[in-house]
């Protein structure tokens, strides 16, 4: 597949959202979007948007490829930026093939603006024999800094979670909820 449009559409849209973002004084949106078709079937397609004005900020992008012959792929993200302070952002990407095999992984974070946080991330795939394995970690922390680190895994069908809950001074305690 010529990838070649999809190259410049993303140059074109990228410095669009990017001379709009870091100004902090500029109020405005903007956005974009392209659609590149080949020959064999195939297409690739981005879209983009951002904001800034007295509330906070935002971007936001995505792409999708298919190759004309059963294969897609994509990407996406976002990130948000309170007018207070607070933050939080994601990304995430799949993936399905001809054979019946797909996937996908994404991350998120949030930050408050009086300290606390999370994160997450995560993934599942599926073979083309139809197996399925996946995982996912998240971290928490509290303002007042107390944590939670945790992780689930998928693996032929066995589901395995562990957790973890420690205070300030790193001491482990009980988590809420039993864990």
């Amino acid at each position: 597949m010529n990838k070649t449009p999809l190259l410049l559409a993303l140059l074109t849209l990228t410095g669009a959202l990017a001379a709009t973002v870091p100004d902090a004084s500029a109020q405005g949106r903007v956005r974009g979007r392209a659609v590149a078709h080949s020959a064999d079937g195939g297409r690739a397609a981005v879209t983009g948007a951002a904001a800034r004005g007295e509330h906070g900020a935002h971007a936001r992008g995505r792409k999708i490829i298919s190759d004309g012959q059963g294969n897609v792929a994509g990407r996406s993200g976002g990130y948000v930026q309170g007018a207070n302070g607070g933050s939080a952002g994601r990304q995430g990407s799949f993936y399905r093939n001809a054979d019946g095999s797909a996937g996908r992984q994404g991350s998120a974070f949030v930050e408050g603006p009086n300290g606390g946080s999370a994160a997450t991330s995560g993934s599942v795939a599926r073979d083309a024999d139809g197996s399925v394995n996946a995982s996912r970690s998240t971290t928490a922390t509290g303002a007042s800094g107390n944590t939670y680190n945790g992780s689930t895994t998928v693996n032929d069908g066995q589901i395995s979670h562990t957790g973890t809950c420690t205070n300030a001074a790193g001491e482990t305690i009980a988590c809420r909820g039993g864990n």
